[in-house]
């Protein structure tokens, strides 16, 4: 599985990387990569993730030929 991250994750982890585990669901990818880098684990509880350009809930079932984008919340105006 393939994994994206942008803005402050960036800092935690690399743009771009992958992951062998097998994940059925977001929430043990987000425990995974919490455990991972524990200093990203606040940002990773407030991001949103998506699988084919569309943004995905906790529970949408992951396969291994997914890339999982995880964007953190933006703040401006």
């Amino acid at each position: 599985m393939k994994i994206q991250v942008f803005a402050l994750l960036k800092d935690h982890f690399e743009k771009e990387f992958e992951v062998k585990e097998q994940f059925t669901d977001v929430a043990s990818l987000k425990n995974y990569l919490s455990n991972l880098k524990p200093s990203a684990a606040n940002i990773l509880e407030k991001c949103r993730f998506a699988v084919h350009d569309e943004f995905i809930n906790h529970d949408f079932q992951l396969t291994e030929h997914d890339t999982v984008c995880i964007i953190p919340p933006s703040s401006g105006g």
